[in-house]
């Protein structure tokens, strides 16, 4: 029997352990020739203290340093004889226990044991297979425990002091039933494996496992070709690609004498240029140009239709109509009774350009006028609330008081009482305001009536005639801001027309009432500071820009729509443009005044 006594519970017997750390520190002692020291607390000690938890790291680190490699040794075989008594004993129990005899011993491989006990493949041999795996687990973890406290605090010094002795020695390699490599305690070692870091390495182990993943004639080389068979079924040979090798650039040579051809046509081509040049010029000077052009502008004149001997309103006298001829002088026969010697005068018709009703003009009056009307009418007023009053159809109102008045209006109540009074005030005097804005609440309009409010000051009545303005720019191609402007206060003053954009002269036509006419034109000539910009002359150079008024009446009736804006490259489309609306006099009066500004800017 061993020195050391174990508990059921795997602690070791404090008694032994007190005498093993005193003979320790005798021995210690005695072989340093020193003095006798305490003995020192061994990790058991703690252990048992701290119920059987981790004592402190730096007391292991000491117990470990200050065991000798004797007394490992001697630890070590005091637990190699419990070990093997623990095995004696269960052996003595699987004998004395039929249900026992039949576990195999600890040493014996799993797998032995396995075949052991499926010998018999019935319930009862299923369950008693069962029974004896938890005992042998429980068996198992028992052992594990004891052995690693037996084992732990001796391992950890033996660690501790063959550390520093064998540093270069190899460590053993120790493989399991299964063929893993394990450490002495039996758990699993991983080792790392080294990848490739080479990029050649790495490619090469691509390679393999493709090969590995698609070689061969199985179910995965197969599908791969299943799945080119499908791509080249749905390729379309008719789409060009790029092919994969660039193909080589080979020299091509010119025909002789091209450069000189080409040099030849560019110095006929400037030649030319600059004649045109000098014959425009010269043209300029004497005012051909403008004249020609001036000839092309003005319209041609149509031919009148042949002259009818007699005109509709003469059907009256005639014996039936315009066609019928007296067979006799071969003239048109004339109804005699129709005519006599009263004059018949024509129906007085009413101009298209007058309004229905009578239009007056409105009288202003002045400001002592307006004072005195509104004197008069607040005065009738006021005798007509009176008069109510008097006769008892309305209630007489209360007294109006203010702070101002408090005293002289109440007397003896504002004294008696001049909190309640001042109260009293107060609140007629909140009344009051609150009646006030009421009333201007209920006057006030919704924002849909001052829409329509602003709309219809804006909006003017055209049904007797159109106020026509035609402005001509010299250049508004290229200015947005004020392209912007023309056309958004012409869409706010509810106007109608049309910007046409040549490259000498831009045309604006704008359609509505006086008032907004008198608007835009101010616009138009004052506040859009034209001058600013600087546009192109004929002869290239930069002038201001300028925007003039070319002509303003009246229409019948409306041409354009909402004003919109057109670009025409010839001058031949510009008044097609305005021909199709028929007012194509408006291009030729604006066209015309720009070729006649432009001759007299060269002169």
């Amino acid at each position: 029997m061993s020195s050391i006594i174990t508990r059921k519970d795997g602690d070791v017997d404090e008694r032994k352990l007190s005498k093993k750390r005193a003979a320790a520190s005798d021995s210690s002692g005695n072989n340093g020739g020193g003095a006798i020291e305490a003995p020192k607390k061994s990790r058991f000690d703690v252990l048992d203290k701290n119920g059987g938890g981790a004592g402190d790291p730096k007391e292991d680190a000491t117990v470990s340093a200050s065991l000798s490699s004797t007394q490992i040794k001697l630890m070590m075989a005091h637990a190699q004889r419990e070990i093997e008594e623990r095995k004696r004993a269960l052996s003595n129990l699987r004998d004395k226990d039929p249900l026992l005899a039949s576990v195999p011993s600890i040493g014996m491989p799993v797998a032995l044991a396995t075949q052991a006990l499926s010998k018999k493949p019935t319930p009862e041999d299923s369950e008693k297979a069962r029974k004896i795996a938890e005992l042998q687990a429980q068996i198992r973890a028992k052992l594990t425990g004891n052995l690693a406290n037996l084992i732990q605090p001796t391992a950890v010094a033996a660690a501790a002091a063959a550390a520093a002795q064998a540093q270069e020695r190899p460590k053993p390699l120790i493989l399991d039933e299964e063929g893993r490599t394990v450490d002495k305690s039996g758990r699993t070692i991983n080792i790392p494996t080294v990848t490739p870091t080479l990029k050649a390495n790495i490619r090469a182990k691509k390679r393999e496992v493709f090969q590995r993943t698609t070689g061969g004639l199985g179910e995965r080389g197969e599908s791969a070709t299943s799945a080119q068979d499908e791509a080249i079924k749905y390729f379309d040979d008719r789409i060009a690609l790029k092919p994969t090798v660039r193909n080589k650039r080979t020299l091509r040579f010119h025909e002789p004498g091209k450069f000189q051809q080409l040099a030849e046509r560019m110095r006929m081509k400037s030649q030319l240029e600059r004649l045109q040049n000098e014959i425009s010029q010269i043209a300029r000077k004497t005012g051909i140009s403008s004249a020609t052009k001036l000839a092309l502008i003005a319209p041609k004149q149509d031919m009148p239709d042949d002259v009818p001997a007699m005109e509709w309103w003469d059907s009256v006298i005639l014996t039936q109509d315009l066609e019928t001829l007296d067979e006799a002088s071969g003239k048109i026969s004339i109804r005699q009774t129709a005519i006599s010697n009263l004059i018949e005068h024509p129906t007085q018709m009413k101009p298209p350009n007058e309004p229905m009703k009578p239009v007056y003009l409105p009288v202003f009056l002045t400001k002592k006028e307006r004072k005195k009307l509104r004197r008069q009418n607040r005065r009738e007023a006021w005798k007509e609330e009176q008069e109510k009053i008097r006769l008892g159809l309305v209630a007489p109102p209360e007294p109006k008081l203010r702070i101002s008045n408090l005293m002289r209006v109440l007397g003896s109540e504002a004294v008696q009482d001049p909190t309640k009074m001042e109260q009293h005030v107060r609140e007629q005097m909140a009344k009051r305001q609150k009646a006030h804005e009421d009333a201007n609440n209920a006057r006030k309009l919704t924002s849909e009536q001052k829409s329509e409010k602003k709309q219809r000051k804006l909006k003017e009545d055209t049904s007797c005639g159109v106020h026509v303005s035609v402005y001509r720019i010299r250049d508004l191609q290229d200015n947005q801001s004020k392209k912007f402007k023309v056309e958004t206060n012409a869409k706010q003053l509810q106007m109608t027309g049309s910007v046409v954009l040549f490259r000498d002269c831009c045309v604006v036509v704008v359609e509505g009432g006086p008032k907004q006419q008198k608007k835009y034109r101010r616009l138009m000539l004052t506040r859009i500071k034209w001058e600013e910009d600087l546009a192109k002359g004929n002869d290239g150079q930069d002038v201001p820009n300028s925007c003039v008024l070319v002509w303003e009446g009246t229409s019948q009736r409306r041409h354009f729509g909402e004003i919109k804006f057109k670009i025409f490259p010839m001058e031949k489309m510009a008044r097609e443009f305005f021909q199709k609306h028929q007012v194509e006099h408006y291009w030729d009066l604006a066209y015309s005044g720009a070729v006649l500004e432009a001759s007299t800017d060269q002169q």
